[in-house]
């Protein structure tokens, strides 16, 4: 999400600066736009002397003090983790501006709760933008508690001249990208748990009978089936319904590490260079 991020301001004319502990994790982003950049070139949206331009406006740095020194805007992508989070904006409000604005990227975690680590919870604001970045079109822009009127335009219309549709939603658990997708996301997974259905039957009927264009399995294949069990932990803990109640499916291939295509495996097994969508032998029924 990151790199994505980074890859869309910068293609808007925004210099960036793009923040990580590590510096291979850096490259690799870096070569992961140039990338993107190329499929956009393929496609006639870009050429060459767009990509160098590009390139140019996003620098490197593993210091988020010194990262965040002259910056207007912090967009935080880290891991869905409530402590990370925490950490990452209390260091971000130290060493920004005054004026800067912190924003994350989160998809469940409570903005107000986030905004209380700074000094600043008035220009603290949630900017949750869709996977892949550079081609979806939405950004989820969540309000705080505190959050002031004039960095909710702002985020806005930031958001519109990234060529983003905003939206608004207030702070409560899951906003309401994920409070709606997640917990379809949990059935189609109890769903197989139950032996209703198999992986190949829930996902085919989803997406032919409900116009989806990814079926609910494959998708949370996609997102990785640790963030959707981060997000169905923070919905159970935040509302306290049993509906909300990971499936113990879920909770079972996290512990495995098998967490979707980041690892290889999933409700579908991910070969290198092939787009075959092949289910697990664990999850095959």
């Amino acid at each position: 999400m990151g790199n994505g991020i980074a890859h869309v301001f910068a293609q808007h004319h925004f210099n960036v600066t793009l923040i990580d502990i590590s510096e291979n994790q850096l490259q690799k982003a870096i070569t992961n736009i140039s990338k993107n950049i190329d499929r956009q070139i393929a496609k006639e949206l870009l050429n060459e002397d767009q990509k160098a331009a590009i390139l140019q406006r996003i620098q490197t740095h593993t210091d988020i003090r010194e990262g965040v020194a002259s910056a207007q805007l912090v967009v935080e992508a880290a891991t869905e983790n409530e402590a990370v989070k925490l950490q990452l904006f209390k260091l971000a409000d130290e060493a920004a501006p005054p004026d800067c604005i912190l924003a994350s990227n989160t998809s469940s975690i409570s903005i107000t709760k986030i905004a209380a680590a700074t000094q600043r919870p008035q220009q603290v604001i949630g900017m949750h933008f869709m996977n892949p970045v550079p081609v979806m079109k939405l950004v989820e822009v969540i309000n705080g508690y505190a959050t002031s009127n004039y960095v909710t335009g702002t985020i806005t219309e930031l958001s519109k001249q990234l060529g983003k549709t905003p939206a608004l939603a207030n702070d409560y658990p899951g906003f309401v990208a994920n409070r709606i997708l997640m917990p379809m996301i949990n059935e189609a997974i109890y769903t197989l748990h139950e032996g209703v259905a198999g992986v190949e039957a829930i996902d085919t009927i989803m997406k032919l009978g409900m116009a989806h264009p990814m079926g609910p399995l494959q998708l949370a294949d996609f997102i990785g089936l640790d963030v959707c069990l981060s997000i169905m932990q923070v919905l159970y803990n935040g509302f306290g319904h049993p509906k909300y109640a990971p499936c113990p499916l879920l909770v079972n291939m996290v512990a495995s590490k098998k967490l979707g295509i980041k690892t290889g495996e999933g409700f579908y097994t991910y070969l290198p260079g092939s787009k075959d969508l092949v289910v697990s032998d664990k999850v095959r029924k």
